[in-house]
């Protein structure tokens, strides 16, 4: 597959839709398509582009993010002081508003003009979600929903997986395990939503320490915004050890557990499509 970036998600799009039309089309309800990647993963810029082609192929498509479901900041002040600090930081399974994306998934097959469906957009520059006089209004119903999160697909870790600290974010801040104990459990709650995908695929990197610099790589974009909240290399590794233990846990599982999935090198490169 060609490397340039564009053209490849491209190809990448056509491929995964001509593989999934028959079923689209077949669908007697909206079809809804998962789409996971770890962070910096390319997966929303690939959500926008098969958004794209399935238009062009006259498929009414809409893109949801799991990323914009996160709780406000004043939400997650609130959980940090009664639940755990850690939960300060946005992107482990409970700081997401699941029940307001499984109300917004439930509402887009019967959008209109006159029932508008609304949905969140969350401002990562400012770390909280927009006012809800800026979120945009569905007023058709789609016959495909692409779900793109890094999250997307993943299952509970045992009990006993849960022991020993991954980094050391979780040896100082999390000795006792409570965190990750709340996590792995809220990530249960999560599971009715997985079982609603009609298809799951997965955007596979090599390893961990890949995942870390394209995320890195994702913020120096946001610093060269001068975005707010843009965080430094010290705040960026702080910030991504509180996704490492799921990362590394989902780069183990989520390939036996998908549709299809995506490998790709280092370099983001793709290498291989797989359907299981």
């Amino acid at each position: 597959m060609n490397n340039d970036p564009s053209t490849q998600n491209q190809a990448l799009a056509v491929l995964l839709l001509d593989h999934y039309a028959g079923r689209i089309a077949r669908a007697r309800r909206t079809y809804l398509m998962g789409l996971s990647g770890l962070q910096g993963s390319g997966k929303s810029t690939l959500a926008r582009v098969i958004r794209t082609q399935a238009q062009s192929r006259g498929i009414p498509t809409e893109v949801l993010s799991l990323d914009d479901f996160y709780y406000s900041r004043s939400d997650r002040e609130l959980m940090a002081r009664e639940i755990h600090p850690l939960l300060r930081t946005r992107g482990v399974p409970g700081t997401h508003e699941i029940e307001l994306l499984m109300s917004v998934l439930a509402g887009l097959p019967r959008a209109s003009d006159k029932l508008p469906v609304p949905y969140p957009r969350f401002d990562k520059g400012r770390d909280t979600r927009l006012p809800p006089s800026r979120w945009p209004k569905v007023t058709r119903p789609p016959k495909l929903i692409i779900l793109e999160g890094w999250a997307l697909g993943i299952r509970p870790q045992s009990a006993a997986a849960l022991n020993a600290p991954v980094n050391e974010l979780e040896r100082k801040e999390d000795p006792d395990g409570a965190w990750r104990r709340w996590v792995n459990k809220q990530l249960r709650g999560y599971q009715p939503l997985w079982r609603k995908l009609d298809a799951l695929i997965v955007l596979q990197a090599p390893h961990w320490d890949v995942v870390r610099r394209w995320r890195s790589e994702q913020e120096q974009l946001l610093i060269a915004r001068h975005a707010p909240l843009a965080m430094d290399g010290e705040a960026m590794e702080r910030f991504l050890a509180h996704f490492e233990r799921l990362s590394r846990h989902a780069l183990a599982t989520l390939p036996n557990l998908a549709d299809s999935w995506v490998e790709y090198d280092t370099e983001r490169h793709v290498t291989g499509l797989n359907h299981n």
